[in-house]
């Protein structure tokens, strides 16, 4: 995948760099409320990655001491880092083999047995939509939080026909702006929700836990004067950290994001003309192609049976390599990974991930490549 960038976006950021502030400033507001307006959510909150966003998410809802959290093993590994970064045990589930989602089946057998699991955070796989209904009755059940990680999906669409972020099934969701996503902020993300309280505590977790909006301060007698508060004064009333998103990078999001229908249209035709094409190859599968019209088709993945062709992944990857044909692998299950086998996770109990894994590929799949690039 890669980005693409046309001149109104170079023009758009032009103007930033001589005209606005370069950080902590009206663009940053602006990208959040389209963003918001166009999933359909009341909040947003621009932060600088994907992976910052879930961090803050997971803090933002002080979970007890030792919790744990359900996710997919077929994510990037930024999903349960985050909530190692937490203090929250990571507790991966199986995938459902059509969807090459999160098993709904397989959440349900770990609620029931785990008193502890406080958090599913399920993950839209290339852009297409994880069963969200069911998972929010499973957390209703249960007393479990949800947040959606939906680096992969802005603009995708629920089975219902809603717009994934729209907060409705969900406490909170995150998005990316990655060069290779739907649209690009260089680097970037979002948190939406519906909740007014975690969108007051993200936004002073983003920027070092400090008072924002119009935060109670603590200490009456350094914060007033005369019993009025003193124009300078801030609190840190928490510890966090500095995830703030820049003006320039939410400028070029704005840009991006008047385009997106257009760019997740392309995606659609692109990903339609290889069904169409591999639909006779013997040993060529297509994964979730019945969930083409919800999806914001971030990647497009086959399984190969690599044993019939007489050739090993990295050899077949190679020989496209060589044709210009550059291809990639999503992804590694996250417990396959060295710190996460230290850390006592196994494989023995996703079976379906690493069958999913053995056979995997994702082509080549992004605004600017055409038909004849494809054949």
């Amino acid at each position: 995948g890669k980005h693409s960038i046309n001149e109104e976006d170079i023009k758009l950021v032009s103007n930033t760099l001589r005209y606005e502030s370069l950080t902590q400033w009206n663009k940053v507001n602006e990208f959040e409320n389209k963003i918001a307006k166009y999933v359909g959510c009341k909040y947003a909150v621009a932060v600088s990655s994907c992976t910052s966003g879930l961090q803050l998410a997971m803090q933002a809802l002080n979970l007890p001491k030792n919790s744990s959290a359900i996710t997919s093993p077929i994510t990037f590994v930024s999903t349960s880092n985050a909530m190692l970064y937490n203090n929250i045990r990571p507790i991966f589930v199986d995938i459902n083999s059509e969807t090459i989602n999160i098993s709904l089946r397989e959440i349900e057998k770990y609620l029931k047995k785990n008193k502890k699991i406080r958090l599913i955070v399920p993950v839209h796989f290339s852009g297409s939509p994880c069963d969200i209904i069911g998972i929010k009755k499973l957390a209703k059940k249960y007393n479990c939080y949800v947040i959606e990680d939906a680096a992969h999906a802005l603009g995708g669409k629920y089975l219902n026909g809603k717009k994934i972020g729209c907060s409705e099934y969900s406490d909170m969701a995150v998005f990316s702006f990655h060069p290779v996503k739907q649209i690009a902020s260089g680097e970037g993300g979002m948190i939406v929700t519906n909740n007014l309280s975690l969108y007051r505590e993200l936004i002073r977790l983003r920027s070092h836990g400090i008072t924002k909006l119009n935060d109670r301060f603590i200490d009456l007698n350094s914060s007033t004067t005369n019993n009025q508060i003193n124009p300078w004064y801030y609190e840190m009333q928490k510890l966090s950290y500095n995830f703030r998103l820049t003006d320039i990078q939410s400028t070029l999001g704005i840009s991006q994001l008047s385009r997106i229908d257009k760019f997740i249209k392309k995606r659609s035709t692109l990903s339609i003309y290889y069904d169409k094409h591999f639909a006779n190859f013997k040993n060529i599968k297509t994964v979730q192609k019945k969930f083409r019209k919800y999806s914001a088709l971030h990647l497009y993945i086959v399984l190969i049976n690599f044993k019939s062709i007489k050739l090993s992944r990295a050899e077949l990857m190679n020989e496209l390599k060589k044709k210009g044909i550059i291809t990639q692998v999503h992804y590694i299950p996250v417990t396959m990974h060295p710190f996460y086998k230290k850390l006592g996770y196994k494989l023995n109990n996703i079976p379906k991930t690493i069958k999913y894994y053995n056979h995997c590929i994702s082509l080549p799949l992004y605004y600017d490549l055409d038909k004849k690039s494809q054949l």
